[in-house]
């Protein structure tokens, strides 16, 4: 907020943006706009006159409710007497909001806000949060029924009122049932044309059902990263669920002895431990990366200039593979993490190591101390 007149805090519903910006404006002087609220709508009829006035913090909620804010945003930034900074929390990344990125281009800046994660809730409770997920009141529940009947209100909720509050006018069972077809899906290469079939629609129609479940959180699309190696690599994306307890939900998983009996339980553990990874390092990009010979990598990135690997196994001793040797060879790792749920952490070989979950909260402090 000191160094951007336009702080946008994006995130799925429910997950705690309205919490941190309401702690975040406390004793300070701030304006309040939740345009779920209809008197607020009411406040903002004129809202180049009514935002033009103040100063202070002005926090605009649910913003993508009212996209032709953006523009007035625009304006009131580059006036070189405003002395407003504003702060917008929304359920929709800019890529489904018509125009935002191009709109307020250089002026803002994106902060995601996404569940708990591992350092929030305790290491010691990682099987309480991969059952339940990261949504606050499905994790805070008091039992594993009050968790399962959060979610699935929070997906009926999603699905009949969310989506056509975007103006997206896709049938709620249709949606519902692209939805549960995609957690069956989750941790696999995409396949538009067999989804479609299934579904019995063309190929861009579920293309878009995918985009429309990415641009509101729900769903991670792991792009694949090339590399210049002289082998097929593959080169679509990897489809995850990002919050597993939804997962579970649309799986009908209630609890972790249902889950583990599954045949998708592995699948599921991969996408949660990718999540923990990804929140702890917060990498500009990330990536997934396979041949199809076989060699496959389940996360790709790189800090400053540096190239990282992680692979995430749900089993308590991992060992050593090919793929592991050929990624570490092809990409030019400079270390290779293996995610598993066992107890410890080890070295494997000299750019491979074991990392157990409950350590992933380290691995940025990791990486600084791995020598160039």
């Amino acid at each position: 907020m000191s160094r951007s007149a336009i702080v946008a805090l994006l995130g799925p519903r429910q997950v705690g943006k309205t919490t941190l910006a309401r702690q975040y404006i406390e004793d300070r002087n701030e304006t309040y706009f939740d345009l779920e609220s209809q008197p607020d709508i009411r406040r903002l009829q004129n809202p180049e006159l009514a935002l033009g006035a103040l100063g202070g913090v002005v926090v605009i909620d649910e913003i993508q409710i009212m996209p032709e804010l953006f523009a007035v945003l625009k304006v009131l930034v580059d006036r070189p007497q405003n002395q407003a900074r504003f702060l917008i929390l929304g359920s929709a990344s800019p890529d489904i909001i018509k125009n935002v990125s191009q709109t307020l281009a250089g002026r803002v800046e994106f902060i995601e806000l996404a569940g708990f994660d591992l350092g929030e809730v305790g290491a010691e409770r990682w099987e309480e949060l991969w059952v339940r997920g990261g949504f606050p009141r499905a994790f805070l529940a008091g039992s594993d029924d009050d968790s399962a009947a959060w979610r699935e209100g929070f997906i009926r909720t999603f699905l009949e009122r969310d989506i056509p509050q975007l103006g997206i006018t896709i049938p709620a069972p249709a949606m519902r049932r692209f939805w549960t077809m995609l957690a069956h899906y989750h941790g696999q290469t995409w396949n538009a044309s067999e989804l479609a079939r299934s579904m019995g629609l063309a190929d861009k129609t579920v293309r878009s059902y995918l985009d429309i479940l990415t641009g509101t959180f729900m769903v991670r699309q792991l792009q694949p990263w090339y590399a210049n190696i002289g082998k097929r690599q593959v080169k679509s994306p990897k489809i995850y669920l990002r919050d597993s307890g939804l997962l579970h939900s649309l799986l009908d998983l209630p609890d972790q002895y249902s889950l583990l009996a599954h045949p998708r339980a592995g699948a599921s553990w991969e996408g949660f431990a990718l999540e923990q990874v990804l929140q702890t390092v917060r990498p500009s990009q990330a990536y997934f990366w396979a041949t199809q010979s076989g060699a496959e990598l389940d996360l790709f990135f790189t800090q400053r200039g540096r190239h990282f690997g992680v692979e995430a196994k749900f089993n308590e001793a991992p060992s050593l593979t090919r793929s592991m040797r050929s990624a570490v060879a092809d990409l030019d790792l400079d270390h290779l993490w293996i995610v598993h749920p066992g107890p410890h952490s080890y070295p494997v070989s000299d750019k491979i190591s074991a990392l157990t979950l409950r350590d992933v909260a380290s691995l940025s402090d990791q990486i600084d101390n791995i020598p160039v």
